[in-house]
C-alpha cells in the first residue's frame, strides 16, 4: 500500500488480526468483530485526553455564544474591528474559534484507516485475511449499496447498524441540550445542528460494514465519553453566561 495511510493501515492490520487470532478461539465467528471493537476502544483511550480538550473548547463556545453574538451586533458594519475583538475575546477566555472541533478532526483518519483495511485486497504484499471474515454472514469487507435488496440479510444487517447510530445520534442531540440549555428567548435550534449528529449514518451507508461497526463503536464511546466528563464535573454545562458589561462600554 502506497497511500500516506499506508504505514497506519499496516499497523491496524497486524493489531485487528492480533486481535482477531487471540479472539477465535472463545468467540468464533465473531472474534474479528470483537477485534474490531477493542481495535477502536484502545484508540479511542489513547485520545482520550485530546477529546476532553476538544469538548472544553465545545463547552467555552457555547458559554461565550452570547457575548459573541453581542459583538457581532455591534461591530456588524467593521469586520477588521470584530475580528480584533473576538480574537481578544477567545484570548481573555483562554480558548480559541477551533477548540471544540478536535473530537471531530481525530474522527476521520480513524474511520479512512478502517475504511483502507477493509477495502484492500492485499496488505503489505500479502492477502488480507480479515476480508474473509463476517458478520452473520454478511462480509466485513462488503457495502450496503451491493446488497441484494434492504429485506435480505445483508441488508438487515446494515439496517442494524443504521438504527443504532441513528439512535446515538438522537441520544448526542439529548445530551448537548442537556449540557447546554438555550439562554431565555433563543429561538429552536437549526436545523443543521438537528441533523448533524445524524451524520454517521450517512457515512455508514457508504464504507464497508466494518468501519460502519467502527464507526458505531467509536460514536457509542464519544457519547459515554462526553457523558462522564460532564457528569464528574471535567467539563462545563452551565448555561450560556451573559456578555460581560465591558462589551457595552467599549467603543
Amino acid at each position: 500500500m502506497t497511500s500516506i495511510l499506508g504505514v497506519p493501515v499496516d499497523a491496524a492490520y497486524h493489531l485487528v488480526s492480533g486481535f482477531t487470532s487471540f479472539l477465535t478461539p472463545a468467540l468464533g465467528g465473531v472474534a474479528a468483530v470483537a477485534a474490531i471493537v477493542l481495535f477502536t476502544v484502545a484508540a479511542r483511550l489513547i485520545l482520550m485526553p485530546l477529546s476532553l480538550r476538544g469538548l472544553r473548547g465545545q463547552a467555552a463556545q457555547a458559554r461565550l455564544a452570547p457575548q459573541l453574538q453581542a459583538l457581532r451586533k455591534r461591530y456588524a458594519k467593521q469586520p477588521e474591528r470584530l475580528q480584533r475583538e473576538m480574537t481578544e475575546l477567545y484570548k481573555r477566555e483562554g480558548t480559541s474559534l477551533f477548540a471544540g472541533l478536535t473530537p471531530f478532526l481525530l474522527q476521520w483518519p480513524l474511520l479512512s484507516v478502517m475504511y483502507l483495511l477493509f477495502r484492500s485486497t492485499q496488505i503489505g504484499g500479502k492477502a488480507n485475511t480479515l476480508l474473509t471474515r463476517d458478520l452473520f454472514g454478511v462480509p466485513l469487507g462488503s457495502h450496503w449499496l451491493a446488497a441484494a435488496g434492504p429485506l435480505s440479510l445483508h441488508g438487515l444487517v446494515f439496517l442494524g447498524v443504521f438504527v443504532l447510530l441513528a439512535g446515538l445520534g438522537w441520544l448526542s442531540f439529548r445530551l448537548g441540550q442537556l449540557m447546554t440549555p438555550p439562554p431565555a428567548g433563543a429561538t429552536a435550534p437549526g436545523a443543521l445542528i438537528k441533523v448533524l449528529p445524524y451524520l454517521t449514518v450517512v457515512i455508514a451507508a457508504f464504507v464497508p460494514l466494518a468501519a460502519g461497526i467502527y464507526l458505531l463503536v467509536s460514536t457509542a464511546w464519544a457519547l459515554a465519553e462526553r457523558a462522564f466528563f460532564w457528569r464528574t464535573g471535567r467539563i462545563s454545562g452551565a448555561a450560556p453566561s451573559p456578555p460581560k458589561p465591558v462589551l457595552a462600554a467599549r467603543d
